[in-house]
């Protein structure tokens, strides 16, 4: 935040500088692979096991229905990634049976391959220059679930109109595995396209509730965001456990360090 310093002796006063944060609509673009059926380490409730793909239904709706309670008039689309992204709904809405009914029907392909980015950011482009006509400001949240393939996009360095964020799901490294390779392709796509600043999580340990944890922490408006480095939540339960008392945390062998 900007302020401007007071005169006085031995004080400073500021002045902040009025902001209204804009509405958002928001752009989920999840992967349809083959990987996203990977199945979570717990089961569901009936004991059938819960895939990425169901995951992550369950953490969008959740999404949905916090961001509403907090700013009723925010609106949601859907698309798909394969080898390029789809829509599944196009319409950005604040209906939320409306988003329950996208998702219901959403399922993955047979075969992707590599995904290419670009038509997504193309799309992106297109909806917030629109979102923008109605002093509203778009941001893309990826869900993504490939662990051997980069994907790859082009798209102009001084061209940012939105703001992206990546959830990453990922099997751990082996010789037909690139994960970390892949997390920073990713890392490289949002520094390069982003408006506002983009946080990027990772998961390779299967749990559904890290991925729900993502989820709530991407709740964050983009005009009032911290850097990602700063980003302290949400805190860890280990870490406020006494050493004796200790377990394991949901930790990934993907870094950005």
């Amino acid at each position: 935040m900007e302020g401007t310093e007071g005169e006085g002796s031995g004080s400073s006063r500021y002045n902040l500088r009025p902001c209204r944060l804009s509405n958002e609509d928001i752009l989920f673009c999840i992967d349809v692979d083959p990987e996203s059926l990977v199945e979570m380490k717990l089961s569901g409730p009936d004991g059938r096991p819960v895939t990425r793909l169901d995951s992550i239904k369950q953490a969008i709706l959740l999404f949905i229905n916090a961001k509403l309670t907090i700013n009723p008039e925010h609106r949601f689309a859907f698309a798909t990634l394969s080898k390029s992204p789809a829509w599944l709904r196009k319409e950005f809405s604040s209906d939320v049976e409306s988003a329950s009914e996208a998702l219901r029907v959403l399922s993955a392909t047979s075969s992707s391959g590599q995904a290419d980015l670009t038509n997504l950011f193309r799309v992106a482009a297109h909806e917030a220059k629109k979102s923008r006509d109605m002093n509203r400001i778009l941001r893309v949240i990826l869900m993504y679930c490939r662990s051997s393939t980069r994907p790859q996009y082009q798209w102009p360095v001084n061209q940012k109109l939105f703001t992206l964020d990546v959830i990453y799901l990922h099997d751990k490294p082996t010789a037909d595995n690139c994960p970390q390779e892949v997390f920073d392709s990713l890392v490289d796509a949002l520094e390069h396209v982003s408006e506002y600043e983009g946080y990027i999580f990772e998961s390779g340990q299967g749990l559904q509730r890290a991925l729900f944890r993502r989820m709530c922490t991407l709740l964050a408006h983009p005009q009032q965001r911290c850097a990602q480095d700063y980003l302290d939540i949400p805190k860890s339960l280990v870490k406020a456990s006494p050493p004796a008392e200790a377990m394991p945390e949901d930790t990934v062998p993907v870094s950005s360090q």
